[in-house]
């Protein structure tokens, strides 16, 4: 996993060295301490059903503001009130990447817990002596709920990968696509589920009631697994491979310039395409479907259907991980973005007449969208690097995603205004081409081994390099009592076949 200017004494690792590492860098878990590493991996991969549906919530949101608030509601306050969002996740991811390497994973799950809550519940109680007043306390607590969401990235990334290399670790890669980037997706269609469930309560006359209850609702899925954050286990891969104090991040940069160039690129690349087609996919279904200008639940099916077909992408995609690779389900990924996006691009004009077609369409391509870089991005970024740099390098991998979905979302309507509707596609089928290159040349091939051997050549490099720290969290009285406790209790399989 390192890179081609590490002399390869720092990369290869014989096979007894890293055996001895192993062995060093983890004690033999007990039944316990795995089922508690799968409880860690449900409590850390659920809560990012969160940022699926506060992302795909504004894909409705914002047509209903376009009716409720039509004067009010302008193009530019559009890409503000979308952009609150993802000005917030790329702090978060920045800032929560470096925490939860600093001060642990648990700390910052339950730190982005809070901050989703708080936020959801301003946004939901947004008011202004006028209506610019309104939306701009919603910038703010979109930015909050932003922050929180985007710390989800790397914070129930690692905890989720550290768990699953611990539990179960020939599946480590489709354990964690299932419980992040599912949930993720997941969040598309479930926001619009909800969202036409409310409307149907509400009435097409109480808007204001409505977008506020869908607001509110996104508070109640980050709760649902806070006691279980709270209560979660610290992964050993942390205990022993975590860096408290000077941490050398210019030799990790020499060390992971290549593979950030591929995870950073990949993700903006991925990003700049999928985050406004979300976003704005019901305002061109709108366009498109006739009398959807102003009958929201007809807009809101054809974007239940649409967020559908996009799913079952990422369940393949965790099967194929395994299979043919990560690297290479990447590029497959990527290449759905080439096909789908010069099909719907080069004929817009005929396929915007015939719906059904045309949804099915820009379905398979959001599709393979999940399937390659969706599923893989994220997986590779906490793969790819040790376990003292691991969040930071996946919230930086992370940050520079969301930086490219803000450049999408900033470019979407332009694109639209002075190319045409056709060219955000034909523009998406470039970046997938850019994203096969990058995912090529930068992207590293990463089996899914355990994440210990990583750690084992980190270490040799860093010491080797001059580096004088020592790896290894600061542990409490209670980490080390749990730790005796497990090793006391952990059975090898000789000592299981003599009890039997």
């Amino acid at each position: 996993m390192g890179n081609s200017d590490v002399s390869s004494s720092s990369n290869d690792v014989t096979a007894e060295h890293t055996q001895r590492d192993l062995e060093m860098y983890t004690p033999k878990p007990s039944k316990t301490h795995r089922l508690a590493s799968i409880l860690s991996i449900v409590c850390a991969g659920a809560a990012l059903i969160s940022d699926g549906y506060q992302n795909s919530l504004m894909t409705m949101t914002n047509v209903l503001f376009g009716i409720k608030y039509k004067k009010e509601y302008t193009s530019t306050v559009s890409t503000r009130v979308s952009n609150a969002l993802l000005v917030g996740e790329i702090l978060g991811q920045v800032v929560i990447g470096l925490t939860c390497d600093y001060m642990g994973r648990k700390t910052a799950l339950v730190a982005t817990t809070c901050l989703i809550v708080v936020g959801g519940i301003l946004a939901t109680a947004a008011h202004g002596t006028t209506t610019d007043g309104m939306f701009w306390m919603l910038v703010v607590a979109r930015g909050m709920v932003g922050f929180g969401a985007g710390g989800e990235y790397p914070a129930s990334s690692t905890a989720a990968s550290e768990a699953a290399n611990e539990a179960t670790l020939s599946q480590r890669g489709p354990i964690f696509v299932m419980v992040t980037n599912f949930p993720l997706a997941f969040g598309g269609p479930l926001a619009i589920s909800i969202f036409l469930i409310v409307l149907s309560a509400a009435g097409q006359t109480h808007l204001s009631t409505v977008w506020r209850v869908c607001f509110g609702i996104g508070c109640i899925f980050p709760l649902t697994v806070f006691y279980f954050r709270i209560k979660m286990a610290t992964s050993y891969l942390y205990k022993k491979g975590a860096i408290r104090k000077n941490v050398p991040y210019l030799l990790v940069l020499k060390y992971y310039w290549k593979t950030l160039i591929g995870t950073c690129g990949a993700w903006f690349l991925y990003d700049f395409i999928t985050f406004p087609n979300g976003v704005f996919s019901a305002t061109i279904l709108a366009s498109i479907v006739p009398d959807a200008a102003t009958n929201l639940r007809k807009t809101g099916e054809w974007q239940l259907l649409l967020g559908t077909i996009a799913l079952p992408g990422v369940v393949v995609g965790a099967i194929l991980c395994n299979r043919i690779g990560r690297r290479a389900t990447m590029m497959v990924g990527f290449s759905g973005y080439l096909v789908f996006g010069l099909i719907i691009g080069c004929a817009f004009e005929k396929l915007s007449k015939i719906v059904p077609l045309f949804v099915v369409f820009y379905g398979l391509m959001m599709s393979t969208g999940n399937l390659g870089p969706g599923d893989m991005i994220g997986l590779l970024s906490s793969e790819s690097y040790a376990t003292a740099v691991r969040g930071t390098c996946y919230g930086l991998s992370a940050a520079l995603g969301k930086v490219g979905a803000a450049v999408g979302t900033q470019c979407f309507k332009p694109i639209q205004t002075n190319l045409g509707k056709k060219w955000t596609f034909i523009i998406a089928a470039i970046c997938g081409v850019a994203g096969v290159l990058v995912t090529y040349f930068f992207i590293p091939h990463v089996t899914g081994e355990d994440l210990r051997i990583e750690d084992a050549k980190f270490e040799e490099y860093l010491l080797k390099n001059g580096w004088t720290g020592s790896l290894g969290a600061t542990e409490s009285a209670e980490d080390l009592k749990e730790d005796e406790t497990n090793i006391e209790l952990g059975d090898t399989p000789d000592e299981s076949s003599e009890k039997s």
